[in-house]
């Protein structure tokens, strides 16, 4: 399954690791870290030119990728239920 993340930008359900608020996370000197050092290697994603709500940390075959989205972190969460759902009823 596939998880819109806003624009033109859709993921496999498959490759997240995880779902993160960016404004409860970024309190967090590690994450503020974390974030900083996959931007230096140019593994951070903008899906929108709008202020971020939210990140996605995916793995992908070409490592980790760092995707910062417009939509809320709790929205992501609930369509990604919805969708394993889906295919659990498949």
């Amino acid at each position: 399954m596939y998880l819109f993340l806003g624009q033109t930008t859709v993921i496999h359900t498959q490759d997240i690791i995880g779902i993160f608020d960016l404004d409860n996370t970024s309190t967090s000197r590690l994450t503020r870290q974390f974030l900083r050092e996959a931007q230096k290697k140019g593994h951070v994603v903008e899906v929108s030119s709008e202020m971020p709500k939210s990140f996605v940390v995916c793995q992908e075959k070409n490592g980790t990728r760092v995707y910062l989205s417009q939509i809320a972190a709790a929205t992501l969460k609930k369509r990604v239920g919805f969708l394993r759902e889906l295919a659990e009823d498949s």
